[in-house]
């Protein structure tokens, strides 16, 4: 994918030139997705500061984006939307907001995670991403966002970057027409660039006894996290789109505006 070389935001990309059905692509420039902004500096960061960015989402939790807050570009708009707050509130913080906490202890990490867990545990997260409440306003939001053209260009991200920001990637691109195979390839193209951003955290991991698979089912996606997503809305919608109009509430007419400015014909 269209990975933007930055020296303060980790696994910064472009979804322009994805191809779509149709014969068009989605539109270089306007629609990105990253880890989260805490070391955002335009000013020492050209490639950031050429993106011109007018809206940044943040899917972070509270606690998250307090540790770390957004250091939203000059000019820019923060709209935030916790996908995970419903979770948060009934007393469980999942793993997809606690990675740095799992990294720094092996031992919780390996009781939790361990043995082959860390897959069950994340294809729980993301059928989460589409029946929790909070997940769906989150998402509504997200694409009732991109349906306006001013907001463009539009950052969107969580906290590695990789969950619940290749679950908006996911639902946007599959709307705009992208075949299965484009969209798990993009999907899953964020894999070495999380792996590289936290590969001193991992090292720590392993050195203190922790096993290396289960950090890098911690910091990476697997297909069968999507999938469980995917499995979960065929299972209470049918298809993306009515997931998209029933589930997350998005007006066919607003689903046809950002088609309108998203997408660019040959």
């Amino acid at each position: 994918m269209n990975a933007i070389p930055s020296t303060t935001v980790a696994s910064l990309r472009d979804l322009g030139g994805i191809p779509l059905d149709g014969g068009g692509t989605v539109r270089s420039g306007v629609l990105l997705r990253s880890g989260q902004l805490h070391r955002l500096d335009p000013a020492a960061d050209p490639a950031v500061a050429a993106l011109g960015v007018r809206t940044v989402v943040d899917f972070r939790t509270r606690s998250e984006r307090d540790a770390r807050p957004d250091r939203v570009p000059p000019g820019g708009r923060l709209l935030l939307a916790d996908v995970l707050a419903d979770q948060v509130a009934s007393g469980r913080m999942p793993a997809a907001a606690r990675l740095r906490q799992l990294l720094a202890d092996p031992a919780v990490a390996e009781q939790e995670l361990g043995g082959g867990r860390v897959l069950s545990m994340f294809e729980s997260i993301y059928r989460s991403f589409v029946t929790t409440d909070s997940a769906r306003a989150s998402y509504g939001a997200f694409l009732n966002e991109l349906a306006e053209p001013a907001a463009m260009p539009l950052l969107f991200h969580c906290t590695a970057g990789k969950d619940r920001t290749g679950w908006a990637a996911t639902i946007v691109l599959t709307v705009l027409g992208a075949s299965p195979e484009a969209v798990r390839a993009e999907y899953l193209s964020v894999n070495a660039a999380v792996r590289e951003a936290f590969a001193p955290m991992v090292e720590g991991f392993t050195l203190q006894g922790g096993r290396p698979e289960t950090a890098l089912g911690i910091i990476g996606v697997a297909p069968e996290y999507l999938a469980a997503a995917l499995d979960e809305v065929d299972a209470r919608y049918g298809s993306m789109e009515r997931y998209v109009t029933d589930g997350l509430g998005v007006a066919p007419a607003t689903l046809g505006r950002l088609r309108e400015h998203l997408v660019t014909t040959a």
